[in-house]
């Protein structure tokens, strides 16, 4: 005879298990996913009437308007734009003021960051005021153009536009805090096994800050690729502009639709979505790169210190 406790461990470990009863959303949660969802709707419908309106006929444009198909299909306005050699140029500008502008942003907000939070005597607080001091007040746009243009001498060039925004002190107080989170047993371990400062910095700070280094990355790529107002200012010559300040032109003034290289009568309606679609599509095709660092880097960067 088989006993009956042997016969119901063989049911019980040979049953399936059972699944787990869902859980039921509580409302709060179903209410913030439909909230989320109506933000993101609100926020992809105006790109895709751009998108749509930039492949839209011209003569279908003047009389209908934006609509959220192309009615009457047309890729006029990207020829046109790519036909000349002034909207190559302005990638150019506008890739070489991103990357150079990001690299040396990065740098300087990550080493004054640094400093800051090792909390030296004499240095860390007297710069912690110094960076705290530009989020209050700035010494206004006379007093910078005459550091740019007659003191550093960078009158049409490339730098004239990333120097007035290497730091960003929102930016380094969230670095701050981000160091102020590393494990101090790991660089006294480091200190007492000879290592230098710099050597801690680049080999051991540096690698376990990715996330918060890609956020910041991040913004400042955003800052530089967005930026045409101090291209405006220190940039005169056409051939130097970045991507945003010919849209900026093409959208505030009709006529500089034919500065763009072309002979051809350029769709000025429709141009101006297509180069909306152009300027816009690089930098947010960065987004996915740094997502998984995204929210990591912040909230760490943030919250603790």
């Amino acid at each position: 005879m088989i006993d009956a406790p042997a016969v119901n461990a063989r049911t019980t470990s040979g049953s399936p298990p059972r699944r787990r009863r869902r859980q039921r959303r509580e409302p709060f949660t179903i209410a913030s996913y439909i909230g989320v969802a109506a933000f993101g709707l609100i926020c992809i419908v105006p790109f895709w009437m751009v998108i749509a309106g930039s492949l839209t006929a011209e003569s279908v444009l003047a009389q209908r308007g934006y609509s959220f198909w192309p009615t009457n299909f047309s890729l006029e306005a990207y020829q046109t734009i790519f036909a000349g050699s002034r909207v190559w140029q302005s990638y150019t500008a506008s890739i070489f003021i991103t990357a150079v502008g990001t690299a040396i942003a990065v740098s300087a907000t990550s080493g004054i960051a640094w400093v800051i939070a090792r909390g030296l005597a004499w240095v860390s607080r007297p710069l912690a005021i110094f960076a705290y001091i530009p989020m209050l007040f700035t010494g206004g746009l006379v007093p910078m153009y005459i550091l740019i243009t007659q003191i550093l001498e960078l009158r049409d060039s490339w730098f004239s536009v990333i120097f007035p925004l290497v730091i960003a002190p929102f930016l380094v107080f969230v670095q701050v805090s981000f160091f102020r989170a590393t494990p101090t047993e790991i660089l006294d371990a480091a200190r007492i096994d000879g290592a230098s400062e710099l050597r801690i910095f680049f080999q051991i700070v540096l690698p376990l800050s990715k996330p918060v280094i890609a956020v910041i990355a991040l913004f400042y790529a955003v800052t530089f690729w967005n930026e045409w107002f101090h291209a405006l200012l220190f940039i005169s010559e056409p051939d130097k502009f970045p991507l945003q300040l010919v849209l900026q032109n093409l959208i505030t003034s009709v006529a500089n639709a034919a500065n763009l290289g072309t002979q051809a009568a350029a769709p000025v309606y429709q141009m101006r979505l297509a180069m909306t679609v152009i300027t816009i599509g690089p930098i947010l095709l960065a987004y996915p790169f740094a997502q998984r660092y995204f929210v990591k880097g912040l909230t760490l960067g943030a919250s603790k210190g």
